[in-house]
Formats: structure tokens, C-alpha cells, sequence
């Protein structure tokens, strides 16, 4: 099938982002010089609440419910009309694979109708992209860590954008990790924020749980032996000792993942000799996890970069910005193209995010 989108070149100006990868509806518009216009999310935690989980065949339906009001309304915040927009964006993959699909074949009917290039982005690079929406002068080379409910990947990041995989999860992910602990403590859905608040009321030195440890000087994680140990203690407790100690519970579990992704993160910058750290993704926003960041890099003198707490979560300003850069470097998603619901082979060591200062 011929390529129609190869016959749009990139003009610059306001771009539409769309973000259907899981369980939030969202759109966003940026202008032409990559600020924030709108970031319009619709969540769905009443639609899984009572299940504990996402469940992939509801999500889907509430995406074709929402898309369209949602991106509606994007566009009613930015002001502007679908004429004044320049560009398309819509995260192409991993996730679910029935809400890419609504995403995806939503942003194709625009692109078809408006007449308007389109780029499909991976959620990671939207991640990534996410901790220069409001530091732009963040600099490259640099560590990113990319931690959320299905991700936890450290990249390089060199000075052309390009990202090199240094390592990731043998396991689970570390908010995957966290939603499972605090589905263990029976605290609701979604679990990772309602761990977070707990915790802060709790002794984290109460209970020592297993920092994962592989290999001396490894960059991978695993958090799925963590669970086994929250597990085993809860089995061998009484349930009111269970809820009197249950913030304690919390803070050590937490603690134990927070510790192990900051340690991994500085160890990155020892072994790359990078002196700039972004940390992004949904467990990104965690309370503690920030704090300890942000004194580790007070510390060792290094420029961090934590995206505000509405960019970290699933959003789709952070794909209109992955987008925007992928659009300036000539990349295109054939109208006939396919969504992905897993990682692709080559986009953990060869995609690319360039910040708009490297093209200076």
C-alpha cells in the first residue's frame, strides 16, 4: 500500500497528541514552540475499581466512549480549530492491545480527513520526552529512568537523543510491584497511590524486605521476590496484627523498591560517567521516591529532571512532544500501519527523543 503520509511534510505549528495505551483516555496540544496548550485526561479507575485491575475488554470500551469528547476538548482549551493544527500524534505501542487500536484508528481518521501527517511513537518515548516539557534546557547526554505500572528501563540518552538500553526488568515492573503489594494490603485500585499515602504514616525500618541485589554492578531489576517477601509475612501474622502494622508494612515494602531504583539509577551515572538524571513515568510521582531522588542528587551534585506530577502519570502531552520531535525528524506512520502491544524488538536500543535544544 502506497504511504500517503510520505507526501506531508512537516509544517510547524500546533500538534494534537493522542494516549490510549491503557486505561486513560487522554489528548494534548502543543504550540509550535513545544509548550503545553491542553492536557485533557479521562480517567477510568470507577470503570475498574471493583475488579482491582484493568480490565483490557472495558478499557477498550470506555476509550471509544471518550476519545472523541476528549480530544474535543483538548482542543476547546488550546482555542484553536482542527485547521490550525500542523501535525498528529498517537502512541502506537506497547499496551493494551484493544485501546491502541480505538487511539490509533482515531488519529488515522483524523490524519485522512484533516489531511495532516501522523506519527506513531512508542509510550516509552513519551515518557522520556515527558522530562522536557517543563525543563527544556535539561541537558544531554543523560540517564533516564523509565519507571511505571509496565516499564522499568534505564537508557542512555546521548547527545543526539538517541537512547541505548542499560538495563530493565527481569520481572516484574516496579509499579506492577507496587499495585500487587497493595492489592496484598487490601488497599483498592489504583493501588501504587493509595501504597504511597499509606507509607507516609508508617515506620519503613519496621520490616527489612529484600532489596534486590543480581550481580555487583548490574543494571537490571527484579521485583517479583519483593512480593514473595511481603507475601510470606503477611502469611505468618494475625490478621489485627496485619492491620495494626500495616503502614509499617507499607513504608518497608515501598522503601525497598524506592531504594533499589535510585541505587541502580547512581550506579548508571557512575558506570556512564553522566552527570544528569531524569526520572519519569507513573512511580515517578511517588512521594518518597522523589524526595530520596532529590537528596541523593543534592548530594552528588547532579541535575535531575522530575516532570511534574501530571506529566508523569499516562498522558498525552508527553506523546504530542515525543511526536513533535519525531515529525521535525521526518518520521511518519503509514495509514495502514498496525498498533503493537508488546515492546518492539529494536525500539529498546535504537528510538530515538530529541529535545528541541540539541537541533541548536
Amino acid at each position: 500500500m502506497i504511504n500517503r503520509q510520505s507526501a506531508f511534510p512537516w509544517q510547524s505549528g500546533p500538534i494534537l497528541g493522542i494516549e490510549t495505551s491503557c486505561d486513560e483516555t487522554a489528548a494534548s496540544v502543543l504550540s509550535s514552540d513545544g509548550s503545553v496548550l491542553s492536557n485533557v485526561i479521562a480517567s477510568q479507575d470507577a470503570v475498574h475499581q471493583r475488579f482491582g485491575g484493568v480490565v483490557p475488554e472495558l478499557a477498550s470500551r470506555a476509550h471509544v466512549e471518550t476519545i472523541e469528547s476528549v480530544a474535543d476538548a483538548a482542543m476547546e482549551e488550546a482555542k484553536l480549530s482542527w485547521a490550525d493544527l500542523a501535525g498528529l500524534a498517537v502512541t502506537q505501542g506497547p499496551g493494551l492491545a484493544g485501546a491502541l487500536i480505538v487511539g490509533v484508528n482515531y488519529a488515522k481518521s483524523l490524519a485522512y480527513t484533516l489531511g495532516l501527517p501522523l506519527v506513531g511513537v512508542s509510550h516509552l518515548e513519551g515518557h522520556i520526552a515527558s522530562a522536557w516539557l517543563e525543563d527544556p534546557e535539561f541537558p544531554l547526554p543523560c540517564v533516564v529512568l523509565v519507571v511505571s505500572g509496565g516499564h522499568t528501563h534505564l537508557f542512555l540518552q546521548d547527545q543526539h537523543g538517541r537512547c541505548r538500553l542499560l538495563g530493565c526488568t527481569r520481572d516484574d515492573a516496579a509499579g506492577e510491584a507496587f499495585d500487587k503489594g497493595a492489592q496484598m494490603l487490601g488497599l483498592g485500585f489504583p493501588g501504587g497511590p493509595a501504597l504511597d499515602r499509606l507509607a507516609q504514616t508508617g515506620n519503613a525500618r519496621a520490616f527489612g524486605f529484600p532489596k534486590s541485589r543480581i550481580k555487583k554492578d548490574s543494571l537490571e531489576f527484579s521485583f517479583s521476590g519483593l512480593k514473595t517477601a511481603l507475601l510470606y509475612t503477611l502469611h505468618s501474622m494475625e490478621e489485627p496484627q496485619q492491620v495494626k502494622l500495616k503502614a509499617d508494612l507499607a513504608a518497608g515494602y515501598q522503601e525497598a523498591i524506592v531504594t533499589v531504583l535510585i541505587d541502580k539509577a547512581f550506579m548508571a551515572l557512575k558506570q556512564t560517567g553522566v552527570r544528569a538524571l531524569a526520572v519519569v513515568g507513573g512511580v515517578s510521582a511517588n512521594s518518597r521516591l522523589r524526595c530520596l531522588l532529590q537528596e541523593r542528587a543534592l548530594a552528588t551534585d547532579t541535575r535531575i529532571s522530575l516532570p511534574p506530577l501530571r506529566f508523569c502519570t499516562d498522558n498525552a502531552a508527553m506523546v504530542a512532544a515525543a511526536g513533535r520531535q519525531a515529525l521535525i525528524a521526518g518520521r511518519r506512520m503509514p495509514l495502514d500501519a498496525e498498533p503493537w502491544s508488546t515492546l518492539e524488538p529494536t525500539s529498546e536500543s535504537s528510538f530515538a527523543i530529541t529535545p528541541e535544544a540539541s537541533h541548536s
